[in-house]
């Protein structure tokens, strides 16, 4: 395809008014003027014809735009005879579309290259030997072959020894990942210096890298919210516009005064700086590993006043580790009980269930096939493995299963697994999970940014909940809640808007709930992901006070380009008023402040340097923390059980 036919198929106003006005020109110097005039009055008449049925549709729908100027303006040149600024102002709108669609290509560039990343062949080993399929044809247990700095089509285990993936992509990771057999193999992730064979367990629709597409594409699809910024300036200009106008015709008696100044008020500033700006802000958000679904989230992050935190996963590292296991009598060895306790958990998604089906691994335990399983979100799993019952979950499920049930004594950031076997109490399994390194940082960043209250909100203990707040720096704890509870306390909490971030799907509910639900996406799509209004695709906290930095920086340029354009529209309009400006002329330099207007919206794209102060890991300090004597009483109406308290003594 050659130049001139792209920029046909993309941009076919921008590029029929350019051959209409070549098409006047050479006309007009021929000596047929009369010819020229009927021809832009024709096409003018054409454009207007489809800018009015626009608008008509928008006022239907209760919307007043910007387009109604443009109406105005082209209308108001025709019937004084001004063809040349009438050609003028309809290459203006034209053109305005497509210095937009430029400028959202620049801005898009780094929510692009995901998209362009996704692997689009497989190699799949058969018994014939290897067949090249297209990615999407790959089914769960078939052997893939990846070669050297080739892309990972869909998700499975590695069969060969040893390998090395790139999971900077996904998770931001500088260093390549180092693997063994068994290990997880995620789409999008890079291999290294040698081939490896991979036994797929996902297809690509239901890969992690295929989840982070469908989000780009949502979010570059969903603009909507960006249009509403511009909107609200857009009946005030446009009645001020008019006022100007009016007047001037009214005190010259001269109707081409009101021309003049209708080609100084038409809204192109006003129409591209908004959605460029949101556009800009979104792709520097993916640039620092956050996909944020629409310009509304970036207007709402901006103003964020309260952030909750789920804790693993989200401020923990999410990769709890078994420490101790300890039977509750003789009738089960250690042994014994983490082999039923893992042959259970492999029936859950919860993270605490990946700690227990680990530590089974690294000690060889062959796990047992149940005969049924069910889980029960945020409290545990029950199964049937060869005739016996085992329950593995929270004291409170397992005690309703087993009355001899009895509390395990964990230190601070320690969580028990509690395991019922047959309705016997069968013993605790430990773990625990580290808080993440930048966890700390990130809440003091955001206090920074003007957030003016953190809570933290699990389904864990007090003890635990109370001991990584304090760690990360957090003001007041709800400890103990379902996801009940959770939503209960986002809907209630103030000050608003409230930012709620987590990763798993008892976060769901409150993730919906909040103002800007965040999910902890790098290791796959979850319920969260999909519900959240902003997923995280490093597995890291940080990008989230990045995400509310950038927010803030977007709404700023977005708000500041609109007052340029505006302020250089009215006072140009002014100027003209008293007859100084020729309409061609006018025409002409609204051009200059389009293109301010760009420039200054394209001031939100930022720059690494920017981003750099709130994106890096920080350190977790120690300090002198005290637990309130007294609960919160922020939310007096919470379920029984669930603890709430204020941290005192933060520095």
């Amino acid at each position: 395809m050659t130049r001139m036919q792209e920029l046909s198929r993309n941009y076919p106003w921008l590029v029929t008014t350019i051959g209409i006005g070549l098409l006047g020109a050479l006309l007009a110097m021929s000596g047929q003027q009369i010819s020229t005039r009927w021809i832009f009055v024709l096409y003018a008449l054409v454009v207007v014809a489809v800018q009015a049925v626009g608008m008509i549709k928008d006022m239907i729908a209760g919307k007043f735009g910007l387009d109604i100027l443009a109406v105005v303006a082209i209308i108001a040149t025709l019937l004084v005879g001004e063809y040349v600024a009438l050609m003028i102002i309809i290459l203006m709108i034209t053109g305005g579309e497509a210095l937009e669609d430029y400028a959202s290509r620049r801005a898009k560039k780094d929510l692009s290259d995901l998209l362009d990343h996704a692997p689009r062949e497989a190699r799949v080993v058969t018994s014939d030997g290897i067949r090249i399929v297209p990615s999407e044809h790959v089914k769960p247990g078939d052997v893939v072959l990846i070669r050297p700095k080739e892309v990972a089509p869909v998700d499975g285990v590695l069969s060969s020894a040893h390998a090395a993936f790139d999971q900077s992509t996904l998770t931001g990771e500088s260093i390549p990942v180092e693997k063994s057999t068994g290990d997880p193999v995620y789409s999008g992730t890079v291999n290294g210096q040698q081939a490896v064979e991979v036994t797929a367990t996902h297809t690509v629709a239901t890969s992690q890298y295929q989840q982070i597409v469908d989000l780009i594409k949502g979010a570059e699809e969903d603009q909507a919210p960006t249009v509403r910024l511009a909107d609200r300036f857009a009946v005030p200009f446009t009645i001020l516009s008019l006022a100007i106008a009016g007047t001037a015709w009214a005190i010259s008696g001269d109707p081409t005064r009101f021309a003049q100044v209708l080609v100084l008020a038409t809204p192109c500033p006003l129409l591209i700086a908004a959605p460029v700006a949101f556009i800009s802000g979104m792709s520097r958000a993916a640039r620092n590993k956050v996909i944020v679904k629409n310009g509304g989230v970036l207007e709402e992050l901006s103003r964020a006043q309260s952030v909750y935190f789920d804790k693993t996963g989200t401020l923990t590292q999410g990769h709890p580790t078994i420490v101790d296991v300890r039977p509750a009598d003789e009738f089960l060895s250690a042994r014994e009980l983490l082999l039923l306790a893992a042959s259970a958990e492999q029936y859950s998604s919860h993270v605490l269930a990946n700690a227990v089906l680990e530590a089974a691994k690294r000690r060889r335990l062959p796990l047992l096939t149940g005969d049924h399983a069910r889980e029960e979100a945020t409290n545990g799993v029950t199964a049937v493995l060869q005739g016996r019952e085992v329950i593995v979950g929270k004291y409170e499920y397992v005690r309703e299963h087993a009355s001899d049930a009895r509390a395990a004594h964990t230190q601070p950031g320690e969580v028990a697994i509690y395991v019922a076997v047959d309705g016997r109490f069968g013993g605790v399994i430990v773990a625990r999970d580290k808080l993440r390194a930048s966890a700390r940082a990130t809440v003091e960043h955001l206090r920074e940014l003007g957030v003016a209250h953190t809570a933290l909100v699990t389904g864990d203990a007090h003890a635990t909940a109370d001991y990584i707040a304090a760690q990360a720096g957090i003001e007041t704890v709800y400890a103990q809640c379902l996801p009940a509870d959770k939503v209960a306390i986002v809907t209630e909490a103030t000050p608003r808007p409230i930012v709620m971030i987590g990763d798993g799907i008892n976060d769901t509910p409150a993730l919906a709930k909040a103002d800007v639900g965040i999910a902890m996406g790098a290791r796959g799509a979850t319920a969260a992901s999909q519900t959240a209004d902003a997923v995280v695709l490093a597995d890291d906290i940080a990008p989230v006070a990045a995400a509310v930095h950038i927010a803030q920086d977007t709404m700023r340029i977005a708000r500041q380009s609109i007052w340029v354009g505006i302020v250089l529209s009215v006072v140009l309009m002014l100027i003209a008023a008293f007859g100084v400006i020729p309409a061609t002329a006018g025409a002409l330099t609204q051009e200059i402040v389009d293109l301010v207007a760009i420039l200054a919206a394209l001031r939100a794209l930022g720059s690494r340097k920017q981003d750099g102060r709130f994106g890096g890991p920080g350190s977790v300090r120690s300090g002198g923390f005290l637990l309130s004597d007294e609960p919160s009483t922020a939310h007096p109406g919470l379920r029984p059980g669930v603890s709430a308290w204020r941290l005192t003594g933060l520095p």
